[in-house]
This record gives structure tokens, sequence and C-alpha cells, in this order.
């Protein structure tokens, strides 16, 4: 006779009437907008009342009030865990906030001011026999300097700075190596001044004449730590799979790092020299001692005084009229002009180099 065995049927949880164990209260998605407008409305009424005129002060209350009211009301109504994850939130939006508010003021700021003047003619026309003082006038002359001294800047401190990084990372090894990232290090950290007086001795011991060239130089030695930095850690981001594949078929590693490494990596490189551009661009200092500034228009970089954006800013602003200021502004948004289509040009070109690196 067999014995016939039955299964037996797992306990249930038994849970007190009406509660569930599993399931919890939780805020609407739409809290943190909630307690931001009621941060702002709280924040806007105790400025008026305590008779705060500033509206940063407002805007800070509302900040401090908006992280508190995050987290109280997080803890009250789910739990304390959420609550700090809700305190971190707030604080992150909140210097987010601190750091873009700012910036777009400047912006803003840049663009309605300087649009007051700026035209075809302002961007044609330099300030030959205009006074200072009375409107007209225009930056050409000043615009044609800064390219001029840009690129002559670039030419000098890209390949400096690209044979510098690939010596570093392909090849450096031993005290030289340390020394070389130790002095990269320090230049990061140059003043301009600094820079521009080492080149003004240097024109003052050969006997040189004020030029675009000079200004140049100075600029590329702003520019060279900045790019040896941008290129290093490009080149280390270069899988050593691709190294080690191209050098195990014969390669010499000079041809490795020419034909595989630095392809790979020119779209990293290309946005650290464009970053170093933007680094140099705004220089007043290495323009005032070396170049000089100068009224009129000047194509000839290595002979003669030349202006350039940052120095035609500088002396519009030190002129004091209404019309200065507003040629002031107005060539500080064709400076921010110039760094934006400088950094689109550079994700163009690594946008465009990316495809051929993958076949």
């Amino acid at each position: 006779m067999s014995n016939v065995i039955q299964d037996a049927t797992p306990a249930q949880a038994v849970t007190g009437p009406g509660k569930d164990t599993l399931s919890q209260r939780h805020l609407p998605r739409w809290a943190p907008a909630g307690f931001a407008a009621v941060s702002v409305a709280l924040g806007i009424g105790i400025g008026a009342g305590a008779g705060l005129q500033s509206r940063i002060q407002w805007g800070l209350i509302s900040a401090a009030l908006f992280v508190v009211i995050s987290y109280v009301v997080t803890s009250t109504v789910e739990n304390r865990r959420q609550a700090k994850d809700r305190l971190a939130t707030s604080v992150v939006w909140v210097c987010f906030l601190l750091a873009v508010i700012p910036l777009l003021s400047l912006i803003w700021t840049t663009v309605s001011r300087g649009m007051k003047v700026l035209d075809a003619y302002f961007l044609t026309h330099s300030m030959a026999g205009v006074p200072g003082f009375e409107a007209g006038g225009g930056v050409y002359h000043a615009l044609i300097g800064t390219l001029e001294q840009v690129g002559l800047a670039t030419l000098v401190s890209a390949p400096i700075g690209l044979l510098t990084a690939v010596y570093l990372v392909e090849y450096g090894k031993g005290a030289l190596a340390k020394a070389v990232t130790f002095f990269v290090d320090v230049m990061t950290g140059i003043p301009s001044i600094v820079a521009g007086l080492f080149i003004l001795s240097i024109m003052l011991i050969a006997g040189l004449a004020p030029s675009g060239l000079m200004g140049a130089l100075a600029l590329a030695i702003l520019m060279i730590p900045v790019v040896v930095r941008s290129t290093e850690e490009m080149l280390k981001l270069v899988p050593n799979e691709l190294r080690e594949a191209a050098l195990a078929l014969g390669v010499p590693k000079w041809r490795v790092i020419l034909k595989v490494v630095i392809p790979t990596a020119i779209g990293g490189i290309t946005t650290g020299v464009m970053l170093a551009i933007a680094r140099i661009a705004g220089e007043t200092a290495p323009i005032m001692l070396l170049v000089f500034g100068s009224q009129l228009i000047n194509t000839n970089p290595f002979e003669g005084a030349q202006s350039s954006l940052p120095f035609y800013i500088w002396e519009q602003y030190k002129v004091g009229s209404e019309a200065s200021y507003d040629r002031a502004w107005a060539a500080a948004l064709v400076l921010i002009a110039f760094v934006m289509i400088l950094n689109l040009v550079a994700r163009g070109i690594a946008r465009w180099k990316a495809p051929k690196t993958g076949r």
C-alpha cells in the first residue's frame, strides 16, 4: 500500500488591518517645483519685509528656504532616508543655479549693450580719425590684430605642445620626464604679465621693436602648457591594445604614433587646442607691454604696433564716454562670438574626424 503525501500549503504573512508593509507615502513629481515656488515667494516676502534692496539677497534667502523646505517636508511625508537624498539633490540644484545665473546675466548684459552699435560698419572700420569720446569708428583693426596674434601663437605653441605631450606619454621616463611635467604644471599658473615681461626683456636685449609677433610669443608661452596637458590626457585615453596590435605587425613606434595614436585622439587634441586659444584670446597685459596698441589698421604682425580686441575694450572703457562704453561692450560681444565660433569649429572637426578613426 502506497502512502499518499500531501504538499503543505505555505503560510501566508498576516498584516494588520488596513496596513501594507510594501507601500509608503511618496511626494508627487511636481513637489520640487512646488517647493521652489513657495521658497521664492517666501524669499521675496522676507527680503521685502526686512528692507533688503538687493535681488541677490532675495535669491540667496529663497535658495536656503528651498533646501530647508525640501528636507523638512520629505522627512515628514516619506522618511529620513529619502529626505537626505532630497537634501543632496536640492543642494546640487542650488549650486547649479548659483553658477548659471551669473553666466546668463553676463551674456544678457553683453548682448543687450553690445548690440547698440554692433553692425557692418562697426566690423569694417577702424578708429582712425575718430575721437574716443565721440560716436563712430569700429573694431576692424583690433579684430585683425587678434586674428593674427592668436594665429601666430597657435602656430608656435600647438606643435611644441603636441610633441611634448607625445614625449611624456610615449617615451618619457625617468628624471627628465618628471622635470618636464613639473615645469609644465608651473607654467600653467604663470600670470600673463610675467610672460609679457619675459618677452619684453628679450625684446629690449635684442633691440626689437613692438609688434604683433612679440605679443604672439607671449601668448604662446601661456598657451603651451594648456595644449600639453589636454593633449597628454587625450593620448592616455587611447587603448594600449591599438599600440600593441600595430607593434605586433612590425610597424615602427614612430609610425604607430603618427598613424594610430594621434588620429585616434585628434578630436580631443583639437578641442584642447581650441580651449587654449580661448584661454589667450582675452589677454590684455602682454599686448599692452609688447604691441602697444594702435588706432590704425596694421595687417603686418611683424612690424609696427597693433591693436587687439581685449586691448580695444580696455582702451575704450578708459575713455569714459557713453559712446566709448558702447564700443567696448560691442567689442566684448565680438570677442565672445570669436571664442564661440572657435569652439564650434573644434566640435565640427572632432565629429568629422571621428568616423575615419574607426575604419
